[in-house]
């Protein structure tokens, strides 16, 4: 693949921590030092993260000031973000955009303006949700809307490829049936959507080399303390796996509005020297809460990935969780015992662990050893290169197109969303007359990371040198 300008664009990202703030930044990382040039463009968080950034090694953060409303996401706006949009993608020269998350208002934004500028547009999907309740329904409907002119998927998982592809309505009718036939999931055609897993340093999670197995077995929960995370369950089985087996303590790492109700289990059941609390937990302090352990339990409701659950294999922990979403793909079947999510049943699978544990048939260097041979930065970089140069040597969709294919969203959306597709195309055309392209402050010498080693060492040497003058 030749040299590429990519922008990744998704409203989570540093200083926030979470899985998809990791995914984008470890995915720049390595695109960079493949030789591409790679952009983030995310919301600002003053008064420290506004402007522009630069983030090791060589990645450019536009932290663009707009405010959010809940969770770090942006008010959904279409037009305001434009302008910002077309300078950062011009004066960058920008070939191609890669958005994140399905809650990432910026993400829907930049899809869809990306086109006015001819560049290509890749989308990453992190999350499953739901089609019965109204927030999933309306978030559906505009990642329908967003997803019907991009040129490719990704999803971390099989199920979430699944679940993205039937919210999103990524259906193409295969050139032999007749259009006025009923479709059948075999004559499905779905070729711009990939399955790439997420992934993990696993030099960062070795396990502890002094760890030796005692008599108390400690059981880790990372995690935020929400109710999409499955912590109802927790705090209705951990009272009664300290019960039934008195060697066993909890050790709950994470924060969350879900925090009061671990607390007043806690006190309720005078389990204060059983379950330690720690609360937020920083990234680079993630390994070391998981070695205190031996079982990582995971409880969550829904789940695309669960790349927590990786880290916590890749640092010897033997798994327990749900089986929801994507996380039956995840491990090989003896490194995880699963359960239905509820009470009874997530009892029974942490007896199992116990058991497991207990008898010495978890071997934390060699879980180490397989889950680094399974999930590499590298591979997925490469994989994902592979996704961008099918999209950059596929034949773009011309606006007439992408006129029709808005308007067939359905009878309400679609006249909706095709109004929006055109006000935008007309707000794109005054801003070429407002600020014409030739008046735009071009980026003329890029981030060159040899240059920026030979600078460093030269400042390093010229301090060297004035202390030994000094």
């Amino acid at each position: 693949m030749e040299r590429t300008a990519i922008a990744m664009i998704c409203d989570f990202f540093h200083p926030n921590v979470g899985g998809v703030e990791s995914h984008i930044y470890m995915l720049s990382a390595n695109l960079i030092t493949r030789g591409h040039k790679v952009i983030v463009i995310t919301h600002s968080h003053p008064p420290d993260r506004v402007g522009i950034r630069w983030l090791s090694p060589g990645l450019k953060v536009y932290y663009i000031p707009f405010p959010t409303i809940a969770s770090s996401a942006t008010l959904p706006n279409f037009f305001t973000f434009l302008p910002y949009f077309r300078t950062i993608i011009l004066r960058e020269h920008i070939t191609l955009i890669h958005a994140h998350a399905s809650l990432s208002s910026l993400a829907h934004e930049g899809i869809l303006h990306s086109h006015l500028l001819g560049v290509r547009t890749v989308f990453t999907d992190h999350s499953l949700f739901g089609f019965d309740d109204a927030a999933s329904i309306l978030t559906n409907k505009l990642v329908e809307a967003a997803l019907r002119n991009v040129d490719a998927v990704i999803c971390v998982s099989h199920t979430g490829r699944e679940n993205t592809v039937l919210r999103a309505q990524l259906f193409e009718r295969h050139p032999v049936v007749a259009s006025d036939e009923p479709l059948r999931p075999s004559q499905y055609v779905n070729n711009n959507v990939y399955v790439i897993p997420n992934a993990l340093v696993a030099e960062r999670f070795k396990p502890d080399p002094n760890f030796k197995q005692t008599d108390t077995i400690t059981v880790v929960v990372v995690s935020r303390l929400a109710y999409r995370k499955g912590i109802d369950l927790l705090v209705a089985t951990a009272p009664r796996i300290c019960a039934a087996f008195p060697n066993v303590r909890f050790l709950v790492g994470g924060d969350g509005p879900k925090m009061v109700e671990l607390l007043q289990m806690r006190e309720k059941h005078l389990l204060q020297d059983r379950i330690e609390l720690l609360g937020p937990v920083k990234p680079n302090d993630v390994r070391s809460v998981l070695v205190q352990g031996s079982i990582f339990l995971n409880t969550s409701l829904t789940e695309a990935f669960g790349i927590a659950m990786v880290e916590a294999a890749c640092a010897g922990l033997y798994v327990v969780s749900t089986r929801v979403g994507g996380v039956p793909e995840i491990l090989p079947e003896d490194m995880i015992s699963f359960a239905n999510p509820e009470e009874d049943d997530v009892f029974r699978a942490m007896s199992e662990a116990i058991r497991i544990v207990s008898e010495g048939k978890h071997d934390p260097s060699q879980a180490h050893e397989r889950v680094k041979s399974f999930y590499d930065w590298g591979g997925v970089c490469e994989r994902t290169m592979r996704v961008y140069d099918a999209v950059l040597k596929s034949q773009p969709r011309d606006f007439w197109t992408r006129m029709q294919r808005t308007l067939d969203l359905g009878r309400f959306a679609g006249p909706i969303f095709l109004t929006i597709l055109v006000v935008d195309c007309l707000f794109f055309l005054f801003l070429e007359w407002l600020m014409p392209r030739e008046d735009v402050d071009f980026v003329r010498i890029d981030w060159d990371q040899e240059r920026f080693i030979e600078v460093a060492h030269e400042t390093q040497e010229a301090r060297r040198g004035r202390r030994r003058l000094g």
